[in-house]
């Protein structure tokens, strides 16, 4: 169903929002209009997002028998309804209808903690435009931003570099060094590759989109070349900030004992090294596919299992892991001191 701003107003979280924000949001965000007996979420449930009731009434059902009502009328509604992880209660409509509005809890927290720094007048990267809204959003959205603690989220802005680049502008090389992270503010980008017969044009981007992390996650060289297509700027953080603040938040490390424990139970162990290095010495358990491989050979992993990540120290398994969070793989580690921690644990 399509939101109003208003709607969105009339909960506490987005009263004071920024007005063009707030038209982006109510265009973004979903809501679903549900019928008697249908179930937001269960008691126990470690759901990711944030439930609103715009209208209707909401039963909530405890394990211990106790039950409470929520109306779409009364100032309880006003907030998330059960906003905890784990649930402490089954939520299901008692109304003939009800319209529900869901929103990324993770990502609400970062639009409500941009708009106040906005506000506050320390961070300059938003003029109070719906362009600006547009971009700012996209970019909290991203999956390299949701991982970012709350702690570091102003220092990040603080240091992003404003950088205009014109069309043709080559901002990052297939081959060379990584040295900074990009945010699109303004244009568009295209992403090539070197293929078997040339350069090949494998994606674009437009504002608010971010690129260069691999580079950084990994400390390899560049995996493709980024060149401008229209006018416009960027945003960049140099490499050490972006170990600081975004690195090591991105990436989840497991131990080899941890590591080991989670094989037995079911996860999936995968060896990012190339298959001569496989072939020398390796996890037999392991399926081998080379890091610069994994894009194209995500069908082979199974998105609902808990995904370990090892190569020889721990380097490429980091960015290894970064690229399967970005294409939708919850559960991922990368193995701390690489396959010879993991032997040494392995073999006690």
């Amino acid at each position: 169903m399509e939101l109003k701003p208003s709607d969105l107003r009339k909960f506490f979280a987005f009263e004071s929002i920024n007005d063009a924000i707030i038209r982006q949001l109510a265009d973004e965000t979903e809501s679903k209009e549900l019928a008697a007996g249908d179930q937001l979420f269960a008691a126990g449930d470690a759901g990711n997002d944030s439930y609103f009731l715009l209208s209707g009434s909401i039963q909530g059902a405890y394990p211990d028998g106790r039950e409470k009502k929520i109306s779409g009328d009364t100032t309880q509604a006003r907030y998330a309804i059960g906003d905890l992880s784990p649930r402490r209660f089954t939520a299901k409509v008692t109304s003939r209808k009800a319209v529900v509005v869901r929103i990324n809890r993770s990502y609400l927290e970062k639009v409500l903690s941009f708009d106040q720094l906005a506000r506050s007048g320390r961070i300059g990267l938003f003029d109070g435009s719906r362009d600006a809204a547009r971009w700012i959003l996209r970019m909290l959205k991203s999956r390299t931003f949701q991982s970012l603690p709350a702690g570091n989220f102003e220092r990040l802005l603080e240091r992003l570099e404003p950088v205009d680049v014109m069309s043709g502008e080559v901002i990052i090389r297939e081959g060379d060094a990584g040295d900074y992270f990009y945010v699109i503010k303004s244009g568009s980008a295209a992403v090539s590759q070197m293929k078997g017969d040339g350069e090949a044009t494998i994606a674009y981007l437009v504002r608010g989109d971010s690129f260069g992390e691999d580079a950084l996650i990994s400390n390899d060289v560049r995996n493709a070349t980024i060149t401008m297509k229209k006018n416009g700027s960027l945003l960049r953080l140099a490499k050490k900030d972006f170990a600081e603040l975004l690195k090591s938040p991105m990436v989840r490390w497991l131990s080899p004992g941890q590591a080991s424990i989670k094989v037995r139970t079911g996860a999936q162990l995968v060896d990012v090294r190339l298959n001569e290095e496989y072939e020398q010495q390796c996890i037999r358990s392991a399926l081998n596919i080379p890091l610069y491989q994994l894009r194209d050979r995500l069908d082979e992993l199974d998105k609902s299992k808990t995904c370990v990540l090892y190569c020889n120290t721990g380097e490429r398994s980091a960015s290894a892991a970064f690229v399967l969070s970005n294409n939708g793989f919850s559960d991922v580690y990368a193995l701390s001191g690489g396959l010879s921690a993991m032997l040494r644990t392995l073999s006690k």
